[in-house]
């Protein structure tokens, strides 16, 4: 349909293109350039956080942070079960066992008290989930990891722009990765960043994303001929600096970004408010919430399969929340996660982005509203 409302979309245009002809201008569009250089430095100040590295993407970001805390074969991580795998696999790829904790009914992320239950002698990390954009309970969680000696690393892939008790995201925890892929808040289509304020921690992901050598803009200028040697086997995670330059461009448009993501919450909260059948999100009041997906909850007697065949009818596009990680056949875990399981049957994801009118959010909740009450 043509006029259908989008899931998801990026806010891209002269801008963007704009940023990529200055990196064409430059000659350097490889990977960890001086373009990727002035993204770090301007999404260091989004982020409260003293080092950044850009990635590739956030999986990168996530098996980079795990490494270079020193997560090993046989250690144990605890992972917030409500979430995209790529939380999962990054530690499996370790070599670590993710190990699930429930989470919280009102907001999804990690339930602390399941974190503490989870807690075993091979336990070494937690890696707590920002769902949808919305922080963790970050104080709890650092009590907890302090009080074990575990390391705290925040998934933050949802998270740009938000916020928790006045301390931004990326500067939660030990270490924090984003995602820049193309139904994140900013995006250059892929990507992703780590932050951290250790430095230490910061120079190993630095050389482990260039294959295990200091990234060829370090190089430069040299009166001499550097010739790097490998004491390491890194990877090739390193964002390329078109990228960085779409991001440098979506960095200017994120306040901009942010409220209209935030009007069109505010739309969708009043005009769906009370209506029989779905239970809508949660914000915090010590929190901003970038409101990177809107996902309501539809009661257990809703047909959420036949809901989303009747929105799509219409012209309003729609999906699942995220994944129970538990339940995916790939993690062989067999302790449930109750609530986890009951978000992944019951979530649905209506169009959220930062192109939303008012208009389009009247729609999107009238159609809903609609539905819900031919399906009941």
């Amino acid at each position: 349909m043509s006029d259908t409302i989008a899931l998801g979309q990026p806010t891209v245009g002269a801008e963007e293109l704009a940023a990529v002809a200055a990196v064409f201008e430059t000659g350097w569009l490889s990977g960890a350039g001086p373009t990727c250089a002035k993204f770090e430095e301007r999404f260091a100040e989004v982020a409260g956080a003293e080092h950044v590295l850009a990635t590739n993407n956030c999986g990168a970001a996530l098996h980079l942070a795990l490494d270079v805390v020193g997560v090993k074969h046989g250690d144990e991580v605890i992972v917030g079960d409500y979430t995209f795998p790529a939380t999962g696999h990054s530690v499996m790829w370790t070599g670590a066992k993710p190990v699930f904790a429930d989470v919280r009914p009102d907001i999804w992320s990690v339930d602390p008290a399941a974190v503490e239950a989870a807690i075993t002698p091979r336990t070494v990390g937690i890696l707590a989930v920002d769902v949808f954009g919305q922080p963790a309970d970050y104080d709890e969680l650092r009590a907890i990891a302090d009080k074990h000696g575990l390391f705290l690393i925040e998934d933050g892939a949802c998270s740009s722009g938000a916020s928790y008790k006045g301390r931004p995201a990326g500067g939660l925890a030990d270490v924090a990765t984003f995602s820049f892929h193309g139904r994140k808040g900013i995006t250059a289509g892929e990507g992703g960043a780590l932050t951290t304020n250790n430095a230490e921690w910061a120079a190993k992901a630095r050389k482990l994303h260039t294959y295990g050598i200091e990234p060829a803009l370090s190089r430069e200028g040299a009166r001499e001929l550097p010739v790097p040697s490998f004491d390491v086997a890194g990877y090739n995670y390193r964002m390329s600096d078109v990228m960085a330059g779409i991001m440098l461009a979506q960095l200017d448009r994120l306040p901009t970004l942010l409220a209209n993501r935030a009007r069109a919450a505010r739309g969708y909260q009043e005009l769906l408010d009370g209506v029989d059948g779905v239970t809508l999100p949660v914000e915090l009041p010590d929190r901003v919430h970038p409101w990177q997906s809107y996902v309501v909850t539809l009661d257990p007697d809703v047909d959420r399969g036949e809901v989303a065949i009747r929105l799509r009818e219409r012209g309003v596009q729609c999906n699942f929340g995220t994944y129970a990680s538990h339940v995916q056949p790939v993690y062989g875990q067999t302790t449930p996660c109750p609530v986890s399981a009951d978000l992944f049957r019951r979530h649905l994801a209506i169009p959220m982005h930062a192109n939303l009118t008012d208009d389009q959010v009247e729609r999107v909740a009238k159609t809903l509203r609609e539905v819900l009450g031919e399906v009941r």
